[in-house]
């Protein structure tokens, strides 16, 4: 049970008599608190479409539902899912129901899809990791310079790999990518390389802050 927005309970037992309800969250396993977040994002977003193509049709929000809602969460088993189906899939009618070809009109359905596109598009992620690279060998600079040149060569498209010289010997790595995982991903290997290329040649990498998404700026 979502007692607010960020706090998952149990219900213990119930006094029908006086009424009380006891709750628990200690009690809640971690991996239910996860499902149960992410339906309430997924309905969240479905409820933000839902009211804004309601409000610039002058309908109702219950008749906004019965039209569109619930038919996709029939036919997807949630409306989020078919939200996402139309922007990764641009061959799949999600409105290919009866219900919703017989009672919603083209201009609704294209107010839909625009707003599902602004709302619920992937947003760019910004991934960042803190480095020390030292190498006090004859290779010194020509060392770290090649380490780093590495490390940049293990970005990809999805998930290129930046480096930046904060103040000797501190350097910041970024990647801005639209998944959060192989960006880690992606910067974790990209340190990897310039671990092994800098202890080649006499040098050290001290990770001061492990890859993490921060909040873009």
């Amino acid at each position: 049970v979502r007692v607010n927005r960020t706090e998952v309970v149990m219900v213990i037992r119930v006094d029908k008599e006086k009424g009380y309800i006891d709750l628990s969250k200690r009690r809640v396993d971690p991996e239910d608190v996860a499902k149960c977040e992410e339906r309430y994002n997924k309905a969240k977003a479905v409820h933000s479409v839902m009211r804004h193509v309601a409000d610039q049709k002058n309908m109702g929000l219950e008749e906004m539902y019965k039209l569109v809602g619930w038919p996709l969460y029939r036919k997807y088993k949630h409306a989020y899912d078919a939200f996402k189906v139309s922007l990764t899939d641009s061959d799949e009618d999600i409105f290919t129901t009866a219900e919703i070809e017989n009672n919603v009109d083209d201009n609704t359905k294209t107010m839909i899809l625009n707003y599902v596109k602004r709302r619920l598009a992937p947003q760019p992620v910004k991934v960042r990791a803190d480095i020390e690279v030292t190498c006090f060998t004859y290779e010194g600079i020509d060392a770290i310079r090649e380490a780093l040149l590495a490390g940049e060569a293990k970005g990809t498209e999805i998930a290129p790999v930046k480096i930046k010289l904060i103040a000797p010997p501190m350097y910041v790595m970024t990647s801005m990518t639209l998944d959060k995982d192989i960006g880690i991903e992606t910067m974790n290997a990209a340190i990897e390389i310039i671990k092994a290329s800098i202890q080649s040649n006499g040098g050290a990498l001290d990770v001061k802050m492990a890859p993490k998404a921060v909040t873009l700026r």
